[in-house]
């Protein structure tokens, strides 16, 4: 019989951050509170904490020069607030399962050293997500840990989509389309059942996910059938700094022309990029959209953006042969009416059609009663995934809810 009060803590480490929450697993999963250390790496970092009850919301300072020291803070905060046993799991959002790693399972030392040697795969998030887990595991070393690759949403997509047109021989060292944010997209379909859409089991989907990192999915019947991110995250759609897909032969031309080096090319490609590199003054789509009016440049970065997407949309229609629901989801999909505007504009002859007062208070529905299809925003939940799949990894019972 499971503890009257079971507590899963979810990691979400990114490249200078690392989100979390607290979930109470009961007869359901309850978020009890939920936080973040931001700016990792910079002097002024941050460790913000929210939670139902008030007396738990603060902001404050803290030292953390990289992941280890910046996730030390975290611990000794919920050893000082709840105590030594507090947490019966911890869930980590691991980004790249590489091809052995899919379902979400226990963190094991020889899960680790694999992790290691998968890196190369992804070496702006897999790193500072192994060294999460071994900071845990040497303060709680008794402490269940289970990781959750964002890669397994598109585990099973057809062959064609994963194959990737370069010499054969690669595909033995792994190198295919893997596609990502799996989780968010695990969740929303998840969420489109529970709203009784019945193109959530029996129907042609299309998921964009839009924030910082952004990505499209299409899915038929429930399984990704094709994504746009790949390899790695930087492929698809522009992004905050990601360039998405660019022309393979840059790399040889900044070499010979800017004696451009393999981990420069990689930089710029995923720091210095997409809404940042046009638009030259921000990575930010809010502040992007306020100077759009006066400044060229970020007038035409928003535009790229929108176009970009709206060309992925058109693609997966085709690849699934029309289209019956599209979601928003994701911090500009979600809160950006603006965006969902312009990316579905001249989308009517596949059936898409807003209604724009719903559109800009930002409704769950957001397609005209006329339109074909169903246009849907969703605020996407990546940590209650992550708990869910924790909660069954472990056997609380509690994922269902």
């Amino acid at each position: 019989m499971k503890p009257a009060s079971s507590h899963i803590l979810t990691i979400n480490g990114g490249s200078s951050s690392i989100k979390f929450a607290l979930f109470e697993a009961g007869d359901s999963l309850r978020r009890i509170l939920e936080g973040g250390i931001e700016r990792i790496g910079l002097p002024e970092a941050t460790l913000r904490v929210k939670g139902l009850n008030p007396a738990d919301n603060f902001s404050r300072s803290v030292t953390a020069p990289d992941h280890t020291v910046a996730v030390e803070a975290l611990m000794d905060w919920i050893e000082e607030h709840s105590g030594r046993d507090a947490l019966t799991a911890v869930g980590h959002r691991v980004v790249h399962g590489g091809p052995k790693y899919s379902e979400p399972q226990r963190i094991t030392a020889e899960m680790i050293e694999e992790l290691h040697r998968l890196s190369p795969f992804d070496p702006e998030h897999l790193p500072e997500e192994i060294l999460l887990t071994e900071a845990f595991h040497r303060r709680f070393p008794d402490l269940p840990q289970v990781a959750c690759f964002d890669t397994a949403f598109h585990d099973d997509m057809p062959r064609v989509a994963q194959l990737l047109p370069i010499p054969r021989r690669y595909e033995a060292q792994g190198i295919r389309r893997y596609g990502f944010h799996g989780l968010s997209y695990k969740f929303l379909m998840e969420e489109l059942a529970r709203l009784g859409d019945p193109a959530a089991t029996k129907g042609r989907v299309i998921l964009a996910h839009l924030g910082n990192g952004a990505s499209l999915v299409a899915v038929r019947d429930g399984k990704s059938i094709d994504t746009s991110m790949s390899f790695t995250p930087t492929a698809g759609v522009p992004m905050s700094t990601r360039s998405g897909d660019l022309d393979p032969g840059l790399v040889w031309y900044l070499a010979r022309t800017e004696n451009m080096s393999a981990k420069q090319f990689n930089e710029m490609v995923n720091f210095k990029s997409g809404l940042l590199g046009v638009s030259e003054t921000s990575s930010d789509m809010r502040d992007l959209l306020e100077r759009e009016a006066h400044d060229e440049r970020a007038a035409e970065a928003v535009e790229l953006f929108c176009y970009q997407v709206k060309k992925w949309i058109g693609a997966y229609a085709a690849a699934l042969g029309g289209l019956d629901t599209l979601v928003f989801a994701g911090g500009i999909g979600e809160s950006a009416p603006v965006i969902r505007a312009r990316i579905c504009e001249g989308l009517e002859f596949l059936g898409i059609e807003l209604e724009e007062k719903q559109n800009a208070a930002n409704e769950g529905v957001i397609s005209a009663a006329a339109g074909r299809v169903a246009v849907r925003v969703i605020r996407t939940d990546e940590e209650l995934m992550i708990a869910r799949s924790v909660s069954r990894v472990i056997g609380l019972g509690a994922h269902v809810k």
